[in-house]
């Protein structure tokens, strides 16, 4: 039902080659040509600058791609809710998530799903990302989301949100000061690190390796197993620890917590779906669409 000269108008902005977007759509070359000149006459303006085969999108154009992506994520959400109201999906999917994504990112949308598709019941378990994929493998979970950077055979990895991993520390701390430290000032601090397993363990080894640096070159203050346990720490010492900027929004907020910004070191991270390879039930696909129809940055 989406207006195709629209889709045609959106696949050129995107790809940038009139040709590439014939071939993706299906039509002709002249066909696309024709299509973007009815919507230039339409709203009486040019939406891409021709050079040769080069084209470029002009302002108009960008103001109709911020539009036209947000009509076809629409249409997209028509299509997918309507489609699962018509298969009356019931039933019990059961999920596993690792501790930062289950604790800090999960619960509105897990709300928001249910209240969209009642007759699903949800089960979650927690834990970090390898005991996740262990439970995945063993069929105790039909879906997981987790982060880190594993990858394991048998598991099917699909990339949903971009996550930043910040060193923080106590506000009464008083190196909580500086607003940013170098490397060779990050190995002296005392340092409170997730334990084995954990994917944001992964996350800020790989990291520090980019960065020349590896885990044991830091000054391990302590090993805990959950943000909560961290945090109620750092409020409690003069120490610094990596943590997901989902699980400190509260504390940033009300000033309980700080971050400090690292020279030469960006800790970001993808969250992913995992599901076994082969897998297609329509409880997984349901609830991965449902946290795709946001649209998270990637």
């Amino acid at each position: 039902m989406f207006d195709f000269r629209l889709k045609v108008f959106y696949i050129v902005a995107k790809r940038l080659n009139f040709t590439r977007a014939a071939e993706e759509l299906f039509i002709t070359q002249p066909a696309v040509t024709k299509h973007i000149q009815e919507i230039e006459a339409f709203y009486k303006t040019k939406l891409f600058d021709r050079n040769g085969t080069k084209i470029k999108i002009t302002q108009a154009g960008n103001i109709l791609l911020k539009h036209a992506e947000a009509l076809i994520n629409i249409h997209r959400n028509i299509d997918f809710e309507l489609a699962a109201l018509a298969k009356n999906i019931k039933g019990t999917l059961r999920i596993g998530a690792s501790t930062t994504i289950a604790q800090y990112f999960l619960p509105k949308y897990l709300a928001s799903f249910r209240q969209q598709f009642p007759d699903i019941t949800v089960s979650l378990k927690s834990n970090n990302t390898e005991a996740i994929e262990n439970l995945l493998i063993e069929n105790k979970i039909d879906l997981g989301l987790v982060e880190g950077q594993s990858k394991r055979p048998h598991i099917k990895y699909t990339p949903f949100v971009q996550d930043e991993i910040v060193l923080c520390t106590g506000s009464s701390n008083p190196l909580a000061k500086k607003a940013v430290i170098s490397l060779n000032e990050l190995q002296k601090l005392p340092l409170v690190l997730r334990e084995p397993g954990s994917g944001s363990l992964e996350v800020v080894a790989a990291a520090l390796k980019n960065a020349g640096l590896s885990l044991s070159q830091l000054n391990r203050d302590l090993e805990l197993e959950s943000a909560e346990s961290i945090k109620a720490y750092l409020l409690n010492t003069n120490a610094f620890a990596f943590l997901s900027i989902h699980a400190i929004l509260k504390e940033l907020k009300s000033g309980e917590l700080k971050v400090i910004d690292i020279k030469g070191l960006d800790i970001t991270r993808v969250f992913y779906f995992i599901t076994q390879q082969g897998d297609t039930l329509d409880l997984q696909e349901t609830f991965i669409k449902h946290l795709s129809s946001y649209n998270f940055k990637l």
